[in-house]
């Protein structure tokens, strides 16, 4: 019989064990202790932490910034899934809507009439629009007032409303009607949207007549003719491979492998610094499983916290830039208006990223014996052959796939271009350690300040270069924009940046051709004053802005185009004047006398196939309608190869290069000689006059010269907002080096804490505070100047994969290398950093015999 002596009582349920790993119990246990020393450790784990967060903000604002800086969804839809659009002219214009409407059912009618702005090449739309319409809602919104409510009233935007000096409850007399003005309105999905909005029914002659309706594709195919007018949502966003989903998702995509990347390098530092007391818990039994379940605990805990403060830092920097953001893209942004679907899948996998990359460390501590471990000694590196060989590889995989996308751009591409760029940055990953160990090669001979830094940097390749990584990609990404901005700058045939400088103003005669953008004759006036009155006109608004140098702009009716692209020249083309050359301080004797053209326009020179049209000839577009013989051997060239018919076409017109001449695209910065206009026979006319200011003209200033101008029937174009070249190329390359800069100088302190044992050593034997600043500038520099390198050469392989299977629109305007850019990233930054390294460390170590075991 028992006793109450010899009962038990069950405390806690059993665990089951395991024979080899422990089971629940040891994994309960070194869970408890590895979250025990993510609490007691969290500064030394604040660099890693840093990495992380700032990754992630990044990522989580770069996809804000990529989804909402595009036009929104569906812009110009409303609400609707489908539209017709019906031009100027469309015959039975009222009984075709009133058919579509029969098929569709409910439909929301917008009338607009493009109304020239007297004395401006700026124009605006008379626009007749129902506020509470079925779908155009979306469209339209109020600022201030109320919306029109009869034939006798409107509603303006704020551009309109400061053209021509309205405010609400003013009258205003337009079109031979006069209305009250009700109201401030606006656009919300284009900001640079400028019209006057009426009640339906007050355009009497449209240009354009949008309906919008939603009907099913079957409903579509009925339409019969009508079909031709209309366009889908979903047609219209599937047209552009470059989407912001796709922008997006690749953004997501390199933020993940940043994260990657910066989280491996920490990883390893901790389990190094970690590997004693790693090495005392597996002399106390523990198995390699429980000792790699430590190390990846502490990265999911280290990715979970850096994933909440990452996620916090994006979204108030974003809140932060988003009127800046509006201001610049032109339409409104709701301050919650994020992607959602890609910032939750970001953290999760900020996650999942540290995870793995704290499973690369976790693996390797495993395979340090236990006496090593003990000792504080790291493991000897990898062969850097394992890595090289597939990197090289994967960078000619990429480099394939991205010219397979280039030439399919019109129709795809966007999963060859993201895989390509994805493969690239792996290909980055693969080759740092290779980079490493040339680097360190480089510096056999070197002193001993600098040999020590480049051969640990090669030995521990396991922690330098998942660092070298992730500085490499950020200088890919900014080399990548510099690269493109000047390929699209540069870009001869198809000329962007600003029109004009801030400090020039072009007025035009009445019914001249007018810039290239904008309307063609946009003030539709003719008028009777000669010429003579029209410069006194130009006169005298050069007068009003303090300026006496007033150029003629002569113009012909030649014109450039290319034979094989088969389209025409962008942008005019001015006669170059002797006025015209003395204004800018260009010699007759810098003018070859057998040129046909001066140009600032880089590159421009050295591109074939290039034909001054000057009968009304227009040459058959592509290559392929080319035949041996059939044109005018006399350019730089030799004989050419395409038709060019005698008297209407002269093939390969000697371009000479002037760099003297403006680089706007409505200034003249592509001239035609005086030479060819005397030699092929051609007339010339006066088209305006260039105004050069002492100063930028203030708005008060261009409202009285276009009021000036209007009054002669003339019209004049002052700088618009696009931005140059160098701004883009100048922000691209401080992105750059600036995520670059922040990388490396948070790996430059997980190195220093790493190496604070050698550094004590050092300091024991008598290294001076130089000798230790020397080490960190040394590493600073080299991978700085190894990221830059391999970043820049990254760039470059995928803009010429992407341009391969276009040779004119891409190789020949690769030719624009931005160097004073690429200079920046390639000597600036690799300087500034080991400045930084020489200026910031050297600090002695607080205590010489003393390592602490963690």
């Amino acid at each position: 019989m028992s006793t109450g002596l010899d009962s038990t009582a069950l405390r806690e349920w059993p665990a089951g064990t395991g024979t080899s790993n422990g089971g629940v119990p040891a994994r309960r246990a070194v869970i408890r202790w590895a979250w025990r020393m993510f609490r007691r450790e969290w500064r030394q784990q604040l660099l890693v932490l840093a990495l992380i967060v700032v990754a992630l903000g990044a990522t989580v604002l770069g996809a804000a910034i990529a989804t909402n800086t595009p036009p929104p969804a569906g812009a110009g839809f409303g609400t609707a899934q489908d539209m017709a659009t019906f031009p100027a002219g469309t015959k039975n214009l009222a009984s075709q809507i009133a058919t579509l409407q029969q098929h569709v059912g409910k439909v929301d009618v917008v009338e607009g009439q493009r109304i020239a702005i007297p004395g401006s090449i700026s124009t605006y739309d008379l626009r007749a629009q129902d506020p509470n319409g079925a779908f155009g809602q979306p469209m339209l919104s109020l600022v201030k007032g109320h919306y029109p409510a009869g034939p006798a009233q409107v509603a303006v935007t704020q551009g309109v409303a400061t053209t021509f000096n309205l405010k609400i409850g003013d009258t205003w007399q337009q079109g031979g009607r006069v209305r009250q003005v009700t109201g401030i309105v606006q656009n919300p999905q284009s900001l640079l949207d400028e019209f006057a909005l009426v009640v339906p029914g007050q355009v009497t002659n449209p240009t354009q007549v949008t309906v919008l309706f939603t009907a099913s594709a079957r409903t579509i195919a009925s339409l019969g003719s009508l079909r031709q007018y209309v366009v889908t949502r979903h047609g219209a966003a599937a047209s552009n491979p470059l989407n912001p989903e796709t922008i997006v998702l690749a953004l997501a995509t390199v933020g993940m492998l940043l994260i990657a990347l910066v989280a491996v390098g920490g990883f390893t530092v901790l389990a190094q610094r970690r590997l004693r007391s790693l090495g005392m818990l597996g002399a106390l039994g523990a198995t390699d499983a429980n000792i790699r379940l430590v190390v990846r605990v502490n990265g999911v805990l280290v990715g979970v916290v850096g994933a909440l403060a990452g996620a916090v830092l994006g979204l108030v920097v974003w809140l932060a830039y988003r009127p800046e953001l509006e201001s610049s893209a032109h339409h409104l942004i709701g301050p919650f208006q994020l992607p959602w679907i890609v910032i939750g899948p970001a953290m999760a996998l900020a996650v999942i990223a540290t995870y793995f990359a704290a499973s690369r460390p976790a693996r390797s501590i495993t395979k340090i014996p236990i006496v090593a471990a003990l000792s504080g000694r790291p493991a000897p590196p990898k062969q850097v052959h394992r890595s090289a060989v597939p990197g090289v590889v994967l960078f000619v995989v990429a480099a394939a796939l991205l010219s397979y996308s280039g030439k399919s751009a019109n129709g795809g591409g966007a999963p060859e271009l993201l895989l390509g760029i994805v493969l690239l940055v792996v290909a980055i990953i693969l080759l740092a350690p290779f980079c490493l160990a040339i680097l360190a090669r480089l510096g056999r001979h070197a002193p001993i300040a600098i040999r020590l830094p480049l051969r640990d940097l090669a030995r521990y390749r396991a922690r330098s270069g998942s660092a070298l990584s992730a500085i490499s990609l950020g200088v890919f990404i900014a080399a990548l924009l510099c690269v493109l901005t000047a390929q699209r700058y540069g870009n001869v045939l198809d000329y962007a940046g600003p029109n004009v400088a801030s400090n020039q103003l072009i007025v035009y005669t009445p019914n001249s051709n007018g810039p290239s953008i904008g309307p063609k004759g946009s003030s539709g006036s003719a008028t009777t004053s000669t010429p003579q009155a029209q410069a006194a006109v130009a006169a005298s608004i050069a007068k009003a802005l303090g300026s006496s140098t007033v150029i003629e702009l002569d113009q012909t009716s030649a014109s450039l185009q290319h034979a094989a692209a088969g389209r025409s020249w962008s942008g005019p083309i001015f006669v170059a004047t002797p006025q015209l050359l003395q204004a800018f301080g260009i010699k007759a004797s810098d003018v070859n006398p057998d040129a046909d053209f001066l140009t600032a326009r880089p590159g421009l020179s050295g591109v074939s196939l290039m034909q001054l049209v000057y009968g009304g000839y227009f040459a058959p577009g592509g290559a392929g309608n080319a035949g041996p013989g059939n044109g005018q051997g006399n350019g730089p060239n030799g004989p050419t190869s395409w038709p060019c018919p005698k008297g209407q076409c002269l093939a390969n017109p000697v371009i000479q290069e002037v760099s003297a001449l403006p680089a706007g695209t409505s200034a003249p910065n592509t001239v035609i000689t005086s030479h060819a206009v005397h030699t092929l026979g051609l007339s010339t006319s006066i088209n305006g006059w260039l105004i050069q200011a002492p100063h930028p003209p203030t708005a008060a200033q261009i409202t009285q010269a276009r009021l000036a101008a209007a009054a002669a029937g003339m019209t004049i174009e002052t700088k618009n907002s696009a931005p140059s070249s160098a701004e883009i190329l100048d922000y691209a390359t401080v992105f750059g080096i600036a995520l670059a800069l922040g990388i490396l100088a948070m790996t430059i302190g997980l190195i220093r804490s790493e190496t604070a044992g050698d550094l004590r050593t050092l300091s024991a034997t008598g290294a001076s505070s130089f000798a230790r600043r020397e080490l960190t500038a040394a590493t600073a520099f080299a991978l700085a100047l190894g990221g830059a390198v391999l970043g820049t050469v990254a760039a470059y392989v995928a803009a010429i994969g992407y341009a391969w299977d276009n040779p004119l629109d891409g190789l020949s305007e690769l030719s624009n290398v931005p160097i004073t850019n690429l200079l920046i990233i390639l000597v600036g930054m690799p300087v500034i950093a080991g400045a930084a390294g020489l200026l910031l460390a050297g600090r002695e170590p607080s205590g010489v015999a003393h390592q602490p075991l963690e």
